[in-house]
């Protein structure tokens, strides 16, 4: 099978030599023993472990391991596979959760990349994960070529709108799950004294509406699980002792899981 990998460097195809992959110039990336390929160059990084830290991804792992977000899992998959793609590059993949479950029902000669910029999250997805190419890298700069995807997924990811047109075919369509108005809503209103809504993302330049989705349900979540759910959030910060320790005064508590899911796809110039 041949990668649509593009150097960071250089922009040129990358091709599989052996372990690793090489351009034309003799730029050359290694594939990690878990399967993925670190490209993200070293002058490109602003820290040292760019993206979420470990602790970050130790939580969602331990959240994932529940299904109180299957449903959302199984509702972005269907509107992947709908598609019926060739190539589907999700965006700021984490750990995998969303991305495995696109591979399901595509046809054998599909490809599904990962990108993410935290090595701790793609080390764990190529590890579990073997159905999906994952690689580190920068979503602002993908490594693929234009117009390389039929579909392009974004979750709770930043959207580049530039880097989304360039990397969509004419054809082809974007996925882009964002907070929904109430998302978490409950958890939020121990911390702040006036909870903001969310609102619908806007529609990101150079593309046109095809559809917006409300999923919103709300689950009783064991407080235990509620910890790690609170460590995958933006407000984790906010969460003091004496928050948690007001949580854990019951095993459980309704929590409201809102999520919008919108399709674009590029304008008809």
């Amino acid at each position: 099978m041949t990668l649509m990998y593009h150097c960071p460097l250089c922009s040129k195809p990358l091709k599989t030599n052996d372990q690793s992959l090489q351009c034309d110039s003799h730029h050359q990336f290694d594939f990690a023993k878990e399967g993925y390929v670190n490209l993200l160059p070293v002058q490109n990084k602003k820290s040292k472990q760019p993206g979420d830290n470990l602790e970050m991804v130790q939580a969602r792992r331990a959240f994932f391991a529940t299904d109180h977000y299957d449903f959302l899992r199984q509702e972005i998959a269907q509107r992947v596979i709908a598609a019926n793609p060739n190539t589907v590059i999700d965006l700021g993949c984490g750990e995998g959760f969303y991305t495995q479950a696109f591979t399901q029902h595509l046809s054998a000669t599909a490809q599904v990349y990962g990108v993410d910029i935290s090595k701790s999250a793609i080390k764990y997805a190529a590890k579990r994960y073997k159905n999906v190419n994952f690689s580190v890298a920068s979503i602002k700069q993908a490594p693929f070529k234009a117009q390389s995807a039929d579909v392009l997924v974004s979750i709770f990811a930043p959207v580049f709108s530039d880097e989304l047109h360039r990397l969509c075919d004419s054809n082809g369509k974007v996925i882009i799950v964002s907070p929904g108005p109430k998302h978490l809503f409950e958890l939020k209103n121990c911390i702040y004294e006036e909870v903001n809504l969310h609102e619908a993302i806007e529609c990101p330049a150079g593309f046109e509406y095809r559809s917006q989705t409300l999923l919103e349900v709300q689950q009783d979540i064991p407080t235990e699980t509620i910890a790690h759910l609170i460590m995958m959030t933006p407000f984790a910060w906010k969460f003091k002792p004496s928050h948690y320790e007001a949580l854990h005064k019951k095993s459980s508590h309704r929590v409201t899981l809102s999520f919008y899911i919108s399709e674009f796809s590029p304008a008809v110039v």
